[in-house]
């Protein structure tokens, strides 16, 4: 078995939660070695993502987003058949390459890995596929999600276009939720991201139970297009993505799932809002807390990042609950819930994105479901 010694941190996984750990560390502690190794040919993933501004806190999280690029929108639009509406609360987005370019700009060809499966993490080392182990302080596994028996899940399922139009859209801010033209079983709406002037993300979204992506969405889209007016020039790209939304479970044990000792970020640590599923801020700030350290052995990456994703586990038993409460509401009753929320003050509405809820926010939210 081949074996190669090195000081500091290997990351496995180069998804949102690994590459923000990596560009954290090579940013604010360059004298702390490190080598990420992600199995696909390209950093990131390739969804676009979306994240409102209130979710991050101070200048090194601002920092860490803002040096992706991507758009800035002062405020969003919400639609359902009973109202629109035009919310005002800062929202960014960066496209599916932009962590990409992000890591090769900032790392060193030493200190990453493309197109290399990873298969085994410990406490101080990854297994690569072929037998090759490399060695450190300290490793972290940043996977994406492994082992979900131990928790309750909802699933949402997307598909997402990036269209070409014939004509400009003329939608000067992202779409978040258009619940207009029907909705299949499930909670389901369509959401817009402009690109510019004559291309758009549209996405179906669907939470249910169910993990596999619904088949119809394709079909949905297109009457979507339709119903706007929109005449597509051709799709530039397709993406299918289901991601679990956790409502319940025992959080403990899935900690110990995969590696008892083993530090873990990402869906892989249950570092995720369980209401919109975005993961980035959570991303953000594990990678600064890492940057943080000065223990980077295996124990101490491991008992700083169950601690934080046991504490906000706690925090987000309202989210849970809510997002549950919703699930679990009769079909005619979910999209109306939906409205209410999106009826109420924006600076709750952001609030409630951003993860930042105080008591008062939570006894309205509740009152605000029950109707």
């Amino acid at each position: 078995m081949g074996r190669v010694r090195r000081q500091g941190v290997v990351i496995a996984g180069g998804g949102i939660a690994g590459c923000m750990a990596a560009l954290a560390l090579a940013r604010l502690r360059p004298d702390v070695p490190l080598l990420i190794v992600e199995e696909e040919e390209k950093f990131g993933g390739d969804r676009r993502r979306l994240i409102f501004a209130a979710e991050l806190d101070g200048a090194d999280e601002n920092g860490l987003i803002g040096a992706l690029g991507g758009e800035a929108w002062p405020g969003f639009y919400v639609a359902f058949p009973g109202f629109s509406r035009n919310l005002k609360t800062e929202l960014l987005s960066f496209g599916p390459d932009a962590l990409h370019d992000a890591m090769i700009a900032t790392l060193k060809p030493d200190q990453y890995r493309l197109g290399t499966k990873v298969v085994a993490v410990r406490d101080d080392a990854l297994v690569l596929d072929g037998g090759e182990e490399i060695k450190a302080e300290g490793a972290i596994d940043a996977r994406g999600a492994a082992n979900l028996s131990m928790l309750e899940l909802l699933y949402e399922s997307r598909l997402e276009r990036d269209y070409r139009l014939s004509a400009p859209h003329r939608v000067d801010r992202p779409v978040l939720i258009d619940a207009h033209g029907g909705v299949a079983e499930g909670i389901g709406h369509m959401r817009c991201v402009p690109i510019d002037a004559d291309r758009i993300a549209i996405a179906d979204i669907r939470v249910s139970e169910l993990a596999q992506p619904d088949e119809n969405a394709a079909g949905r889209i297109e009457a979507y297009l339709a119903l706007r007016g929109w005449t597509a020039a051709g799709i530039e790209a397709e993406r299918s993505v289901s991601r679990p939304l956790p409502i319940g479970g025992d959080f403990a044990s899935f900690w110990r799932i995969g590696g008892a000792r083993v530090a873990k970020l990402g869906l892989r640590g249950g570092f995720v809002h369980p209401a919109t599923g975005r993961a980035t801020a959570d991303a953000v700030r594990n990678g600064l807390a890492l940057a943080a350290q000065n223990d980077f052995s295996g124990a101490a990456l491991h008992d700083l990042f169950e601690t934080r994703a046991r504490t906000a586990w706690k925090k987000r038993a309202f989210l849970r609950e809510i997002n549950g409460a919703i699930a679990g509401a009769p079909l005619d009753q979910r999209r109306a819930m939906s409205e209410r929320l999106y009826a109420l003050d924006p600076a709750l509405i952001e609030r409630f994105h951003a993860d930042r809820l105080g008591m008062l926010d939570r006894r309205k939210l509740m009152q605000t479901l029950k109707g």
